[in-house]
């Protein structure tokens, strides 16, 4: 797992670990990354599947409880098969774009 900061937001990269690996790593982990919006890149994985998204989906929950931002990134997934309660995207940049506009809405009370 490689995490790297930029300003506000903690960088999670997949290196050769399972998802559900990482989803546990990131769990034990939590705290230090509790306070900052977290992008996830799967883009090291050859075939990632529905499930293995779904396997962020409670972290993903927590997290965005919290007014935080969650977005996992990844250019294998078919993006309309994903659930509405998880975001993925294709590219960094839309990620850094939804946190953006999350940021926004929540400072206007949404």
């Amino acid at each position: 797992m490689i995490v790297d900061k930029d300003g506000n937001t903690i960088i999670i990269a997949q290196e050769k670990a399972s998802v559900k690996t990482l989803v546990n790593n990131i769990e034990q982990s939590y705290d230090k990354y509790k306070d900052y919006h977290l992008v996830v890149r799967l883009s090291s994985l050859d075939k990632i599947t529905l499930e293995d998204v779904i396997e962020f989906l409670r972290l993903s929950n927590n997290h965005r409880s919290a007014k935080k931002s969650f977005i996992v990134v990844s250019d294998m997934v078919n993006i309309d098969e994903m659930p509405d309660e998880i975001i993925v995207v294709p590219t960094l940049q839309e990620a850094f774009d939804i946190i953006e506009m999350e940021d926004i809405e929540r400072d206007l009370g949404f």
